[in-house]
């Protein structure tokens, strides 16, 4: 055993309960810590002096592998051990099997896990500070994204309420353009819309898949007969969405422009000789920004330490076996990262568009019966095992590896 002190922390937003155990199992103290970075501190400089002013000789094993009380404990040097909140329950049934449960269990069981499985595991490491600024403007995106889409949807059932011929021009009602033309329609002072003023419009947005001639005549189309007020609610409505819709829009804008700007400077950084990982990333047929940004955001230690098995059931392709006796089957992986099996799916998605070797491999396993996800799915493993080549090799990625176009089968 390494680790002088073993400590389990049942986390909480006001007050922490905390498990102090020695090597050998036997309790040494419990306790409460408040959320307050004064206590916080002081419980830290405890454990330091009671394990002989060695912070690396302290482990903690918590249910939460990031959050500001897991960032004080990794700044103070203390080793943080992140453990699944569905492995706490388990483990907690070697102590109990009455269905017991309070904090002082909880913090007790952590540290007794980490006691007997340690090597089962994650241990927390400190990310990079621009890949902490990376991740958090990644999440923001995804929010934005998930709430544009929501304002998005209630503006256009309340075109497709009064106006559902305009939906020609748009259908999803998804385009800057079409909101500006909304507002002159359905303001407070319609106005009739000439001929010029509708290509400085379509100038304006870079619209060429439509011209003047073919909006006026969506314009000129008859509109609804509704019942009375109908119409007036109808506007009043869409001229409270826009606003936020707008707002919403541009800072998804200048979210993605702030994660450009980071992920360049992280590229800036790298002064070895050799490619970095960012630009091996860069190099891939169907990553972008979102995608790259998911990457370093959810599975950057595991990109670090080249942990293709990792990689692969934290995000998602790997499947899952479930024998017993004469039952076989293989099912997809469903405890995994949301967010990195997303990024999996779309980096796989576009592939198959723009990458020959993967269109075709897709297509393969399709007319082997397999359905649009597990293509996807197996896709994405593919690409996973090329990327962590190209990792370990420091190489970039070129379309005449016959390793690239090799389609093996489906783990």
């Amino acid at each position: 055993m390494p680790y002088r002190l073993l400590v389990g922390i049942d986390w909480s937003t006001t007050s922490h309960q905390v498990c102090v155990l020695d090597p050998d199992g036997s309790s040494r103290r419990e306790m409460g810590v408040e959320h307050r970075a004064s206590n916080i501190a002081s419980f830290v400089d405890e454990l330091i002096k009671e394990a002989g002013g060695s912070p690396e000789a302290i482990a903690v094993a918590i249910e939460r592998p990031r959050g500001s009380l897991v960032e004080a404990l990794l700044e103070r040097g203390l080793h943080v051990h992140a453990i699944n909140p569905k492995q706490l329950d388990r483990f907690r049934d070697r102590h109990t099997v009455a269905g017991a449960k309070d904090d002082r269990l909880d913090a007790y069981v952590l540290a007794d896990a980490l006691r007997n499985d340690r090597h089962r595991f994650r241990r927390v490491d400190t990310d990079h500070p621009l890949v902490i600024q990376i991740r958090e403007l990644s999440r923001v995106n995804e929010d934005m994204r998930d709430e544009v889409n929501r304002l998005t949807n209630r503006l256009r059932d309340q075109i497709h309420r009064c106006a559902p011929h305009l939906l020609q021009l748009s259908p999803s009602a998804d385009e800057p353009w079409l909101w500006e033309l909304v507002e002159r329609i359905t303001g407070p002072q319609p106005v009739r819309l000439q001929r010029r003023t509708i290509q400085q419009l379509l100038k304006r947005h870079r619209i060429r898949r439509l011209d003047a001639d073919e909006v006026l005549a969506v314009l000129k189309e008859p509109t609804m007969r509704l019942a009375p007020g109908t119409l007036e609610a109808a506007r009043t409505h869409i001229a409270l969405l826009l606003p936020r819709l707008r707002v919403v829009h541009e800072q998804r804008k200048r979210c993605l422009n702030a994660l450009d700007s980071l992920l360049d400077q992280l590229a800036e950084e790298h002064h070895d000789d050799g490619p970095s990982d960012l630009d091996i990333l860069r190099s891939l047929p169907g990553v972008g920004p979102i995608t790259i940004g998911a990457l370093l955001a959810e599975a950057a230690p595991l990109l670090a330490r080249r942990d293709s098995a990792a990689l692969r059931s934290y995000g998602g392709p790997a499947p899952i076996t479930r024998r017993s006796g004469k039952s076989w089957v293989v099912i997809m992986r469903r405890g995994c990262n949301d967010r990195l099996r997303n990024a999996f799916y779309h980096w796989a998605r576009v592939s198959t568009t723009c990458d020959p070797a993967s269109r075709a491999y897709y297509a393969e396993l399709r007319s082997r019966g397999h359905t649009h996800g597990r293509a996807l799915r197996s896709v994405s493993d593919r690409w996973i095992r090329i990327l962590m080549a190209m990792l370990r090799n420091r190489t970039l990625y070129s379309a005449d590896w016959p390793s690239a176009h090799s389609a093996t089968s489906p783990a």
